[in-house]
């Protein structure tokens, strides 16, 4: 086997090949540590393949990308083929085939983020940086590094423009807040997300999407005052949600007032059905006298097809 042939094109090297190759197998094998608690993840279900995609963030926690050993590794503990894995690795952008800094920062440049100024940021970002798109910054000098890619929309538009960093939230973000946050997290400083907890790494924080907890899940805000601006309305003006019981009575008030409506009766009801509605044009055209062809039309003599 040469010296390159167990790697895999932008899965294991620094290359932008888009693509990860299923025929390639590396020499090394997981460490039993993870490939243990791969089977511990794959474990928790009823079909085993249903826990893939924490396996591959597993993968990710350990590798810092998805490799192609991950890929083997979770194909052989469940049963299935390496292209299968592979499938769902290049289907989700979450899962990614080049190493990923010490931080992932994502800027949102969907419609309404772009507008309100994520591109702007993105930009800033690019050039502060010295970075491309999906591209990472040297960790040299003791800085840590960053990993930079433009996201799509991650559902807080009333926080608009968004900033991500390891998914977590950075709201209400400029070119300049957004500047002075990656120099944080390249220097050690610890950044606290927006509406939740401490920024850990990416690879910790991948760890918790596989589904091992770090106990930061109630540190932090988890909603922000846009976000509750209805439930604040609803209380200065009294406004209460119905009990079980009083929306079943509403709903069953509803749809008999539409019962009633249609015509409680057999006859009311046939009245409306299209066979009546045909049968009463019938009678409407055979009352009039006139001919049921277009009377406009030159062409028609009346006196029947031709």
């Amino acid at each position: 086997m040469s010296e390159t042939s167990d790697r895999i094109p932008g899965a294991d090297d620094d290359t932008t090949a888009a693509a990860v190759s299923t025929t390639q197998v590396t020499a090394d094998r997981l460490d039993p540590a993870t490939y243990a608690e791969l089977e511990q993840v794959a474990a928790r279900y009823p079909q085993a393949r249903s826990g893939l995609l924490p396996m591959l963030h597993l993968v990710q926690s350990v590798e810092g990308q998805v490799t192609s050993r991950g890929i083997e590794a979770c194909a052989e503990i469940l049963g299935i083929s390496a292209a299968e894995v592979s499938g769902v690795a290049t289907f989700y952008t979450m899962y990614k085939r080049r190493p990923v800094g010490d931080f992932h920062v994502g800027v949102c440049t969907n419609t309404l983020c772009a507008v309100m100024g994520g591109d702007l940021i993105f930009e800033r970002l690019k050039d502060h940086l010295d970075l491309g798109n999906d591209e990472t910054t040297p960790a040299e000098d003791g800085r840590r590094s960053i990993t930079l890619e433009h996201i799509e929309c991650n559902a807080a538009c009333d926080y608009a423009p968004v900033m991500t960093v390891n998914w977590e939230f950075m709201d209400n973000m400029t070119p300049e807040s957004a500047t002075t946050l990656v120099d944080d997290l390249r220097s050690g400083v610890e950044v606290a997300s927006t509406r939740g907890p401490r920024v850990v790494t990416w690879r910790e924080a991948e760890r918790v999407l596989a589904g091992f907890p770090d106990d930061l899940a109630d540190e932090g805000p988890s909603a922000g005052p846009a976000s509750l601006l209805g439930r604040e309305i609803a209380r200065e003006r009294g406004w209460t949600a119905p009990s079980v019981a009083e929306a079943a009575q509403a709903a069953d008030d509803k749809d008999q007032g539409a019962d009633t409506a249609e015509g409680e009766t057999t006859g009311d009801k046939a009245a409306g059905a299209p066979e009546s509605k045909e049968t009463e044009s019938q009678a409407a055209v055979a009352e009039s006298g006139a001919d049921a062809k277009h009377e406009d039309n030159p062409r028609n003599t009346g006196e029947g097809d031709t």
